[in-house]
């Protein structure tokens, strides 16, 4: 019988993998069991690189918490957030602008309950359990309504979370709803997972073990990803592989990943 830690919420399931927990996993957390270890070992080994885009993903959520902070921004929406590993949001914005406010959200109650614990001496930073297709609910909470002012820009952050999102769950319709709370100036940033006719096989391999959790992924294209923006102004590069919105120049070009999930911020008019 599997050991259940004692950080893990009574309830949880921890013989069936979890993307959360293997996201954390392989980005070097510890907060993930065998199974998701195992999993995730699974997932480099039909594709490789597979390390290495998520790592990706992690700094470009870096590159653009600190350049929205430049751009004015305080207030954050973390939606899809995962459980926290060095460098998030809160670390990363609050470095730079003490007064800057982050809500996480994620639908896995570890990745809350860890949130929680870190967050629990911040009072500018707080993390709700809630779920991406509900999003009335996100922002209807008192915990959201109560550290985030909807009457001023804010940045919503879906990183790695819309590809989790089937077309019967209407991406479209859920962007839509979170955007008619953003007034003028606010920012919406998404990374998204695309396909790769040159890395077909790895990605259906990547897919079959997907399929095996609760959130099996849904590969987009660029020209999805902006009928998902229409109205918004994008923000160069634009619609970009996640290496390539405003790259550190001090990264070695060999370690560059395979370009399988785009990345994009923009701006609400």
């Amino acid at each position: 019988m599997t050991e259940r830690p004692d950080w893990v919420p009574e309830g949880v399931e921890i013989t069936v993998p979890n993307v959360a927990r293997m996201y954390d996993y392989m980005l070097g957390g510890y907060h993930n069991f065998a199974v998701d270890r195992e999993n995730a070992e699974r997932l480099e080994a039909v594709a490789p690189g597979a390390s290495a885009i998520l790592r990706a993903n992690r700094a470009f959520v870096g590159r653009s918490v600190g350049w929205l902070v430049d751009a004015g921004i305080r207030q954050f929406l973390d939606i899809g957030s995962g459980i926290p590993t060095l460098g998030n949001v809160h670390e990363i914005a609050q470095a730079i602008a003490p007064d800057a406010r982050v809500m996480y959200v994620d639908v896995d109650p570890i990745a809350v309950a860890h949130s929680k614990a870190i967050l629990a001496d911040n009072p500018l930073a707080d993390a709700l359990q809630a779920d991406l297709t509900k999003p009335a609910e996100i922002l209807r909470d008192p915990d959201v309504t109560g550290l985030l002012d909807f009457t001023r820009p804010m940045a919503v952050l879906l990183n790695a979370v819309l590809h989790f999102v089937s077309d019967e769950d209407d991406p479209t319709g859920i962007l839509d709803e979170l955007r008619s709370v953003m007034v003028s100036g606010s920012y919406l940033t998404i990374t998204h997972g695309t396909a790769l006719r040159d890395w077909q096989d790895q990605q259906q391999g990547a897919g079959e073990l997907l399929d095996r959790t609760p959130t099996a992924m849904h590969l987009r294209d660029p020209e999805q990803v902006a009928a998902m923006l229409s109205g918004m102004e994008l923000i160069e590069p634009g619609i970009v592989p996640v290496d390539d919105w405003h790259p550190d120049l001090t990264g070695e070009d060999d370690d560059a990943p395979p370009p399988a999930v785009l990345a994009v911020v923009a701006r609400q008019r």
